[in-house]
């Protein structure tokens, strides 16, 4: 089922004007999350909001904003104070300028929709702002009102949609000179860099994300499915701290192992290895029967003689996010 559109409302080129649904890129739903419960109970924590001098519990009616001026100083800002300043979204996304691509520093990015039309009209107008945008080999530039906030938002042709990136102010973005400045000067020789360069090149590839496994969420996943099997978890082993080596002699090193480890490499992905991956984990981890309880304890119960292997995630390959 595809998600909610955030967003509702126009894109408009001049007076080339068609309806559009604005939808998330990407989604954190197939994430394992956690809940804080109670050790001694099993019951899930909740918080209440309490005053921090007399402890009592705050009725919500009774919460307000607050922006802090100094210690247990607050200028104190109403709900009608706040909606009489919010921007009206015209909800309509203007496109204001087109600009190349490399002229948008990376650190601006906040996060990705897709752009579709909504509903049954207004696709060939659609299709025209795209094919526009995509023949100039540009990015345009508008703006756009969510959660009574204006942002400027990045749209660039992406199939036969419109990838909207979400951009930063130039007052959340951090200098590099604060982190930088402090950085040494080093000359690096040129047997130095040319043995780094042979490194790079025997890592040479092109990017495809299915290839990457999220690591730490798979062993998540082996974690609760041997404590739903009630199997016992294994410890990690000690991690060994590295050896100081010379530079030059690291370089070498890396570069002798990876020249062993390419054939091995190429043969492992010749043979299609299934990959772990976290697509179906909410079928993975359904509640145990009798839902009630919580999962009972590795070591509460003796090791079964011959368990089921644990359910393992399905084989790798590529998925849009939701």
């Amino acid at each position: 089922m595809a998600p909610r559109a955030n967003w509702k409302g126009f894109l408009r080129l001049s007076l080339v004007t068609c309806p559009v649904a604005l939808y998330p890129a990407t989604s954190d739903t197939e994430k394992v999350s956690f809940n804080q419960i109670n050790r001694k109970t099993g019951h899930r924590i909740k918080y209440a909001k309490v005053d921090a001098g007399t402890g009592e519990e705050v009725a919500p009616d009774d919460i307000m904003k607050g922006y802090k001026i100094d210690t247990d100083t607050y200028i104190e800002v109403s709900k009608d104070e706040l909606d009489d300043i919010a921007l009206e979204s015209t909800r309509t996304i203007e496109i204001d300028e087109f600009v190349p691509k490399s002229d948008i520093d990376n650190r601006y990015l906040i996060r990705p929709y897709y752009l579709v039309p909504d509903g049954k009209v207004g696709h060939d107008a659609f299709a025209v702002i795209r094919e526009t945008i995509r023949s100039m080999n540009k990015i345009a530039i508008g703006r756009v009102v969510l959660t009574n906030r204006e942002h400027i938002i990045a749209l660039e042709p992406l199939d036969k949609g419109l990838m909207g990136t979400l951009l930063r102010y130039p007052y959340e973005v951090r200098s590099e000179k604060e982190y930088f400045d402090d950085i040494q000067d080093v000359k690096v020789t040129k047997d130095m860099l040319d043995l780094a360069k042979h490194i790079v090149e025997q890592k040479s590839g092109s990017f495809e994300p299915e290839q990457f496994e999220d690591r730490y969420e798979s062993a998540l996943i082996d974690l609760i499915n041997h404590k739903r099997n009630g199997l016992p978890t294994a410890k990690a082993a000690p991690k060994s701290g590295g050896n100081v080596i010379n530079l030059m002699d690291a370089l070498k090193r890396s570069l002798a192992n990876d020249k062993q480890a390419a054939p091995a490499t190429k043969a492992k992905s010749n043979g299609k290895k299934p990959k772990k991956r976290a697509e179906g984990q909410r079928e993975m981890l359904l509640p145990i029967s009798g839902s009630g309880k919580r999962a009972p304890k590795e070591t509460a119960k003796p090791e079964p003689k011959k368990a089921e292997k644990p359910a393992r995630a399905p084989a790798a390959r590529s998925k849009k996010a939701s």
